[in-house]
């Protein structure tokens, strides 16, 4: 079998393939979220958060192919396998069965706050070793805060 072949240097390679691997995990965990609390919220404002909760999962899964797709050019395959996700995964999920639309978007802004928080650490971790790694991170949180405000506003009240 043919390895691609990286152009780091091992070490660089190794802190960048952690850093890709926990994110592929954390992205495809949220897209996971996402669809869970798609398929089962409900409330006045089922339609609106339905629809943007699409979103956020888009999101997740195209950024998950990117960082899949980075992390195997850098000759590190990447591990989506459900038992590798299942085992790996610590963001905040949804209860079972029904949720409320409120319900939903304190989940989807926690989970999406956690996944940022680990990302800076990714963002901070990557600098030195692999500055284009860092630079794909740094995308992802970016719009990954874009959504987390968004959700966030979902449940402003006139009093706050």
């Amino acid at each position: 079998m043919t390895v691609v072949k990286s152009t780091i240097p091992e070490s660089a390679r190794q802190v960048t393939g952690e850093a890709l691997q926990s994110t592929l995990v954390d992205l495809l965990g949220l897209s996971l979220i996402g669809k869970q609390a798609h398929w089962n919220i409900v409330g006045p404002r089922f339609r609106s958060i339905h629809l943007q909760l699409d979103e956020v999962v888009a999101s997740a899964r195209e950024f998950a192919d990117t960082v899949a797709e980075r992390s195997s050019a850098l000759g590190l395959p990447p591990d989506g396998r459900p038992e590798t996700i299942a085992s790996a995964f610590t963001l905040p999920g949804p209860k079972d069965g029904w949720v409320r639309d409120t319900d939903v978007v304190e989940l989807i802004v926690e989970a999406l706050e956690a996944a940022i928080v680990r990302l800076r650490e990714r963002i901070e971790a990557t600098e030195k070793p692999d500055p284009v790694t860092q630079d794909l991170l740094i995308t992802i949180t970016a719009e990954l805060e874009k959504q987390r405000w968004m959700f966030a506003a979902e449940n402003v009240s006139r009093d706050d």
